[in-house]
C-alpha cells in the first residue's frame, strides 16, 4: 500500500472545504469513506483515491483550479455499480447536489461536474485541468508491472458475476481501444513518466486474455 496523501484524511478534507469557503462538512466526508468501502469494490476503493491524490500532489503546480480537481477526484467514483452505465453521471450529480446545497457558484459546479464525467470514456479533454484529471485517473495503466497485474485481477473480481469468456472479450475490447490511441496521456508529465510502461502493460494484458 502506498503512503497516504494528506488530502485523503479528515484534516485534508477540512482544508479542501476551507478552500471553497465552506464548513467542515464531516457528514459528507464520512459518506465518501463509506462509499469507497463498499464490499463489492476491489479496485475502486479509497486506495484508488489516495493514489490519485499522490499523483495530484506531483502536478499540483500545473492545475488552474487545483481544489476543483481535488473535489472531482473525491467524487468521481463515489457511485460505482459494476453493471451500471451511468456511474460517472450519477457521481457527478451527487457532487453537484453537494455543491449546490453549499451555495457554490454554478460555473464552479459545472467545471467540477465536467471533470467527473470526463472519466466515463476518457475522451480528449478541452482544458488543462481536464487533461490532468484524466491522466491521474489513468495513471494505473502506467504503474509498475506487478501493480498493474494486480489491478487487472481486481477488475476481474469486481466483475466476478460475469462469465469468464464474456469478461475476456469485453476487457480485451476496452484495452485495445486504449492501445489504438496515438497517446494515452495528455500532459507531458504523465506521458514522459508513464506512457512507455502503460503500453507495455496493456500489450501484456491483452495477450493474457
Amino acid at each position: 500500500m502506498m503512503p497516504q496523501s494528506l488530502r485523503v484524511n479528515r484534516e485534508g478534507w477540512h482544508q479542501l472545504m476551507t478552500a471553497f469557503g465552506l464548513s467542515e462538512n464531516d457528514e459528507t466526508y464520512d459518506s465518501l469513506l463509506a462509499a469507497y468501502s463498499e464490499k463489492h469494490r476491489v479496485y475502486h476503493t479509497l486506495e484508488h483515491i489516495n493514489a490519485c491524490f499522490k499523483h495530484l500532489d506531483a502536478v499540483s503546480q500545473q492545475a488552474t483550479y487545483l481544489h476543483e480537481i481535488e473535489l472531482a477526484l473525491w467524487f468521481h467514483d463515489v457511485i460505482y455499480k459494476p453493471f451500471s452505465s451511468t456511474n460517472e453521471e450519477d457521481s457527478a450529480e451527487l457532487a453537484k447536489s453537494f455543491l449546490s446545497r453549499n451555495s457554490i457558484e454554478p460555473k464552479i459546479i459545472e467545471r467540477i461536474s465536467q471533470l467527473i464525467t470526463l472519466t466515463k470514456d476518457h475522451a480528449a479533454p478541452q482544458t488543462g485541468d481536464g487533461k490532468l484529471m484524466l491522466d491521474i485517473d489513468l495513471s494505473i495503466l502506467g504503474a509498475q508491472k506487478h501493480i498493474y497485474a494486480e489491478f487487472e485481477k481486481n477488475v476481474r473480481k469486481e466483475y466476478k458475476q460475469v462469465p469468464l469468456f464474456i469478461f475476456r472479450k469485453k476487457r480485451k475490447e476496452i484495452l485495445k481501444s486504449f492501445m489504438s490511441r496515438p497517446r494515452l496521456y495528455h500532459t507531458a508529465y504523465f506521458f514522459d513518466q508513464l506512457e512507455t510502461q502503460a503500453k507495455s502493460n496493456l500489450t501484456l494484458a491483452i495477450a493474457n486474455l
